[in-house]
This record gives structure tokens, sequence and C-alpha cells, in this order.
């Protein structure tokens, strides 16, 4: 089976930055495949390219070497690390932009990438795409033990976006992502309304507003114009408006919170 690596950055594609990347790569492994995911993540935005990549690593391959680099502190004492999960690898910095695609396949160990055997003979201070993650990722789809890179870590940077805080009956979650619709996508899963006893309805706060929401399937089961609580494609629970911006209609954005209520 051909070994996959792929890429998450916000390099975009005016620079020769994603074609280096990709140089180092089959420069020392010619056979492997990489798939971009995206280039086009908003300039060091650690948590849109987290959410792009949660959403798309479930469906790659079993093995497959999930690399990204959204990455403003490049530089800094922030370790350059290697997760090893029950379906593959995230190889990036430690500053959360791994953390939500890493859980959802659940973490088996973690190692900072300090071997200079694996990395660029000559490290910039500015540029670990090309000559850490790069070069790490290629190794290992050669088979290289992930052990092989550093020693292992024991914690991760679990930034404020994917944690979920548990206050008595009450979980405080928030918006990762507004959608082109407008659906307003928190970081809460079924794992939470489960917890909660949710079934066919919940009571949730965004914002200043305070509602109950149905459940539901699909948008199509509350009239047009009216709210909803749905779990989306990529299992997060949205919010969402049939025929409609739930963004407008709660005056909602990125990093508000959600705090949703036992039913």
């Amino acid at each position: 089976m051909t070994q996959l690596i792929t890429l998450t950055t916000d390099f975009g594609f005016a620079d020769p930055y994603v074609a280096e990347v990709k140089a180092i790569i089959l420069g020392i492994n010619p056979s492997v495949e990489i798939v971009d995911i995206s280039h086009q993540i908003e300039k060091f935005n650690v948590r849109m390219g987290a959410y792009v990549l949660a959403c798309a690593a479930p469906y790659f391959p079993k093995g497959t070497i999930h690399v990204a680099v959204i990455d403003p502190g490049v530089g800094t004492k922030r370790k350059p690390i290697l997760i090893e999960t029950k379906k593959g690898f995230f190889i990036g910095p430690d500053n959360g932009v791994l953390a939500l695609a890493a859980e959802k396949q659940g973490i088996r160990h973690v190692y900072e990438i300090a071997n200079p055997k694996y990395m660029l003979s000559k490290v910039s201070t500015t540029f670990h795409g090309r000559d850490i993650f790069a070069p790490a990722a290629a190794h290992l789809s050669k088979g290289v033990p992930p052990s092989e890179f550093g020693p292992e870590v024991q914690r991760i940077v679990k930034p404020q976006f994917a944690k979920i805080v548990r206050k008595g009956s009450r979980l405080v979650g928030e918006i990762i992502h507004v959608d082109g619709f407008g659906n307003i996508v928190t970081n809460l899963t079924v794992k939470e309304l489960k917890l909660l006893g949710v079934r066919e309805s919940l009571n949730i706060k965004i914002g200043e507003a305070t509602c109950r929401l149905k459940l539901c399937r699909a948008y199509a089961e509350v009239g047009a114009k009216k709210p909803l609580a749905i779990i989306g494609s990529h299992d997060f629970l949205e919010i969402s408006v049939n025929q409609g911006s739930a963004a407008e209609m709660f005056r909602a954005k990125v990093g508000d919170k959600v705090i949703l209520y036992r039913s």
C-alpha cells in the first residue's frame, strides 16, 4: 500500500513554501503520495487549522501521516511533536493545531521531534515546516519507528477551543467555526450530548441568547427561518437555521462560549 502524507498549512500558493516542503519529502521518499488538505488556512489561525484537519483526517486510510503547519510560535520553545494515534500519525508544532484531530483518533504516544538525524542538516528558525516536519514525515513514511525521533512527551498543548468544561449540570464549550451558510459549529459532540442525557431537544446559551432547540437529523425538520440543533457531517454539534444564518440570528462568532444545559 502506498504511504500517504497530508499537508495542512497557512502558506498559501503565492510563495514557494508548499513546493519546498513537498520537495524535501519526495527527496527522502520519492514513492510517497502527498495529499493537500488545505494551504488556505487563515494566517496564524490555529483554531481554523485544527478544525479543518479534524474534519478531513478521519476519511484517510489507516497509517496516514498528517502534517499541519500553522505555527505563529516557530523558533520559540514550543515543541515539534509526532503523535501516534490508533489510526495514524500527526506531525507539527505543539500549539494545539493537532489536538482536535489526534484526540478524535485516540492518542497512543507523543514524541518530541529532537533527533537531528531526521531533520535537515541546517534548521532555520523560521521554517520548521521544511526543515523539521517535512523530513520527519518522510522518514516516518519509510518505516522509521516513532520512538526514534525523540523522547516521549506526556502532555500536549490543549488549547481552549478544544476543551469542554463541566460545571454541575452544564457543559461549557465554544464556537470553533462558522461555515458559509452561517451554521455555528461548536466543539461539543455526541459524547457530550449523551453525558447530559440529551435526546430530542436541548437547552443552550449562545452569547446572551438562551433557547430550547429541537435536536434534528435534517434541517427541514423545522420551518423556514427557524433555529435547530444538529450533529453535522463532521460529528460536531451545530446550531443552524433552516434556510437562514444562525450566526446572524444569534450574533455569534468564532470563539464565543456555548453553554449546554440538561434538558
